[in-house]
């Protein structure tokens, strides 16, 4: 082997090199020499002095002196009016600051005082709020739309809504929208129309997919060409439903308000977008993106009252609380998320979604959401599998309109005990079922729809009971709750297990104390083999270990062996 160089690498040059180096800086001084002189030598005249041979020289040096005497004198004074005004504006600046925060405080308490005041006022995200602007939508429209996803009718349907809408009373009418009909095979759409027009007048309906907002100005791609907006916000049985809706108001000879209702995710707000043909409400594939009431006017006789989403009730089974909670995926928790896509695939055929997400086979959940993860891309540092984030993809996708299941009608047709049939014959009354099935027809023909092998069978969990009074809404550690009231909830934790905590204050004192006997019989071994101790030392170390013996035989080789740093060797 070589030996490493340890001195520095030599700075010597050649003679060639450093020889042209001398030679530039030579050329270098010459032309500086040049400038210089082309310019004219321009340095300071030196201060002669008063000649020795001059009349009244002392005099003369005398008022030199008093000269720079009051020049330094000036300079001084200068420096000092500096500092003054330095120190008066810092002396500004400081009461300003203090005046700042004793605003910031009395706007703080200002604050905790209104908050104080309008703490009994409802949150906008909060459950009850959402309640309330439900039921003020229900109590306000003439004619009440349920919107149903395709792919889970029965899911999407709240029998506590239903039955407030049909025992209330009046002209109040109730209509099933059947959305999102292009991502369920022909045939199952069929068999859900002709089994829910048994209960209430049914349309199908297929909502834009991108609308074009109000302010928005029209798109240009690079080569100057307008975006054509036809195909994309093509939508099916928009013209049925607002035949149905005038022929209603024409009967009532009044504008009607007409509420959409429904679950999350089912597409009341898109529905009121394809009928008024403009982006008139916000629209996302977030969970409760609506949080309040808002009008939207059709025509002259027809008012759109979009509504927040129904609650889940929590006592609904885990695929009904994944599919239809209102909670937001990118808030909810990692236990959540992950129960709610174990759910979904426990009721799914395991081949199916194999064949959909080219995926070999999986015994659980949780490998199928590592083998996803792997396949998408999705990992963490050293090439870990992001479990929870792909289980809130896998929720984003069975929630929104990308993947295509479909469930099966049940088999018998039993109406809800609410649903006499006096009810299903006044929910009918005014309204045309035969034009109704002529124009749904045309809509299921007009639309392309995927293949039932391509579409995965799903197994419904029945209706979704939902909670629409605010009295019965329990707000648990929700996720729509403050930051505050988690850390209020920890504090009690604290102070619950205060009691257990002074218990295992108990057993450390004891373990302590064992250890300490441990380390004497050690160090009295240590003493016997550095020095030969005497009698009455052998004796009490003796007596020590046989103190200790019960104690030491307790405990395993490895531990007697276990190396104490706190014992003193010297």
């Amino acid at each position: 082997m070589k030996r490493p160089k340890l001195k520095k690498a030599s700075k010597r040059l050649t003679c060639h090199k450093r020889y042209k180096i001398q030679k530039k800086i030579r050329e270098h001084h010459r032309k500086v020499r040049k400038e210089a002189k082309k310019r004219g030598r321009k340095k300071p005249k030196k201060d002669p002095g008063v000649p020795s041979a001059a009349p009244f020289r002392e005099e003369l040096l005398r008022e030199a002196e008093q000269r720079k005497q009051r020049l330094e004198e000036l300079k001084q004074k200068q420096k000092l009016n500096r500092q003054k005004e330095h120190e008066k504006n810092r002396k500004l600046e400081a009461k300003k600051n203090e005046a700042k925060i004793r605003e910031k405080a009395e706007r703080k308490e200002s604050s905790g005082k209104s908050k104080a005041n309008t703490s009994k006022l409802l949150d906008k995200n909060s459950k009850k709020s959402f309640c309330r602007e439900l039921k003020k939508v229900i109590e306000a429209s003439d004619v009440v739309l349920e919107v149903l996803d395709a792919r889970d009718p029965m899911g999407c349907r709240c029998p506590q809504l239903e039955q407030a809408v049909t025992c209330s009373g009046g002209d109040k009418k109730l209509l099933l929208v059947l959305n999102k009909i292009d991502l369920v095979p022909k045939e199952n759409l069929e068999k859900w129309l002709n089994f829910l027009k048994k209960e209430f007048p049914t349309v199908a309906f297929k909502s834009a997919t991108l609308m074009k907002d109000r302010t928005m100005q029209e798109q240009f791609t690079k080569r100057r060409a307008r975006v054509d907006f036809s195909r994309t916000t093509e939508c099916f049985g928009s013209k049925c439903l607002l035949k149905l809706l005038q022929e209603h108001g024409r009967t009532q000879n009044k504008a009607i308000q007409v509420g959409v209702v429904g679950f999350p995710n089912v597409g009341k707000s898109s529905i009121i977008n394809s009928l008024k043909g403009v982006r008139a409400c916000n629209v996302g594939l977030a969970r409760g993106v609506t949080k309040s009431m808002q009008i939207v006017h059709i025509d002259k006789q027809t008012k759109m009252l979009d509504s927040p989403s129904i609650i889940a009730d929590p006592s609904n089974s885990a695929v009904a609380l994944a599919l239809r909670n209102i909670i937001d995926t990118e808030e909810s928790g990692s236990a959540g998320v992950l129960e709610g896509a174990d759910a979904i695939l426990n009721h799914c055929s395991k081949q199916q979604v194999m064949m959909h997400y080219s995926i070999p086979d999986f015994r659980t959940t949780e490998e199928f959401l590592t083998l996803l993860a792997q396949k998408r891309g999705m990992l963490k540092k050293g090439g870990v599998p992001d479990v929870e984030n792909i289980a809130k993809l896998l929720l984003c996708d069975w929630t929104g309109a990308k993947i295509r299941y479909h469930s099966q009608p049940p088999e018998s047709h039993r109406p809800p005990p609410y649903l006499t049939e006096d009810k299903i014959t006044e929910m009918q009354v005014c309204f045309n079922l035969k034009n109704l099935e002529e124009e749904n027809n045309k809509t299921v023909q007009a639309l392309k729809y995927p293949s039932p092998a391509s579409s995965i069978l799903f197994q419904s969990a029945g209706m979704t009971d939902g909670t629409i009074e605010e009295n019965k809404v329990i707000e648990v550690a929700s996720e729509w709750e403050n930051l505050e009231t988690s850390k209020e909830g920890k504090e009690e934790e604290e102070d619950f297990t205060e009691s257990d905590d002074d218990q295992d204050d108990v057993e450390e004192e004891m373990d302590i104390k064992e250890e300490s006997e441990v380390q004497v019989i050690r160090k009295a071994k240590l003493v016997k083999r550095q020095t030969n101790p005497t009698n009455s030392e052998k004796q009490i170390a003796e007596s020590k270990h046989s103190d200790s013996l019960s104690f030491s035989l307790d405990k395993t080789a490895d531990e007697d062996d276990a190396y104490d740093f706190n014992t003193d060797y010297v």
